[in-house]
């Protein structure tokens, strides 16, 4: 087998998005290990990655014990990406110390601490990788959930996005939720303590639309002229839209200057536009991720670069 040089962690749902991706950086695969997509070529940064193991190791174990070694000898904190070999890979990860990733209580930091991960390739073939791209196992941003206030779990999308940036809305901040209804956004700013203007042509959930912070604004997301609305803290979108229109949108608020940073779920709908996506990432102080709470969407995350020095 070539060696491994990068390898790209997928979910079930987008593996096939997350294939396109590679072909089109022309990166390599050399297989598909459950997920996992193995390449031979230098990692590259992916936007349909939950995660990218950037130095990957292949080590001969035949032991389970020899397995543990090698990789307690590297550091300490390892996570498990089980797509083969069970019962073994449980057996080394049994010798290992325990790493604590118990969900997360929303606003909380990532994690920081170093943090690798392996897998079995074949009884007596490891791969690992001390360095990876995600600071959670196998990518996935998990949070102790609130299963009574919310209208619906896309709050979650919104608690991941703001972890990942490491920066959330506080109180005082003005935030504008576009195509907010039922509400699952504008509730979870409002319980952060912002001002939350929710707009939609359609009612907010009940107990949504009565926080003393949310104001239902019964307009079209796409209707509002950012140039009109006073400076805002943050701008949200979770709505439903083609990605090529959400970019005028974003676009339009961009130039407009009237908002300091944007968050938004990019939906596609059929084909995947990698193309369109590129435009989006060519934004300049754009981020886009696929996040462990996304569908077939990424989530574009902008914020205003600082000004130029004169």
């Amino acid at each position: 087998m070539q060696p491994v040089r990068a390898a790209y962690l997928a979910d079930a749902l987008t593996q096939p998005v997350l294939a396109e991706e590679l072909r089109r950086l022309g990166v390599g695969v050399l297989d598909w290990h459950g997920l996992l997509a193995l390449s031979p070529d230098p990692p590259r940064a992916s936007a349909w990655a939950l995660d990218v193991w950037t130095e990957p190791e292949l080590v001969a174990c035949h032991s389970i014990g020899l397995a543990a070694t090698a990789l307690r000898d590297r550091q300490r904190n390892w996570s498990l990406y089980p797509a083969a070999q069970h019962r073994r890979c449980a057996l080394i990860a049994a010798r290992l110390p325990t790493v604590k990733a118990a969900p997360l209580r929303f606003p909380a930091p990532m994690p920081t601490a170093p943090l690798g991960a392996w897998t079995l390739l074949a009884l007596d073939r490891m791969l690992l990788s001390r360095r990876k791209t995600s600071p959670f196992v196998n990518g996935a941003c998990r949070f102790v959930e609130d299963r009574t206030g919310p209208p619906s779990r896309a709050y979650l999308k919104l608690w991941e996005a703001c972890t990942r940036l490491g920066a959330h809305p506080g109180p005082g901040d003005r935030c504008i939720d576009l195509g907010a209804a039922p509400g699952g956004w504008s509730w979870a700013l409002a319980q952060l303590g912002a001002e939350v203007i929710a707009v939609d042509k359609a009612d907010l959930a009940p107990e949504v639309a009565a926080l003393p912070n949310v104001t239902l604004r019964r307009e079209s997301a796409f209707g509002l002229q950012p140039e009109q609305e006073p400076e805002t803290d943050w701008l949200f979108s979770d709505v439903i839209a083609y990605p090529e229109r959400l970019l005028g949108l974003v676009s339009r608020w961009i130039a407009a200057g009237r908002t300091r940073r944007i968050v938004c779920s990019i939906k596609f709908q059929g084909a995947t536009d990698h193309a369109l996506a590129d435009r989006f990432a060519a934004i300049a102080g754009a981020m886009l991720i696929h996040l462990a709470h996304n569908k077939h969407e990424l989530t574009f995350m902008w914020r205003r670069p600082p000004p130029a020095p004169p």
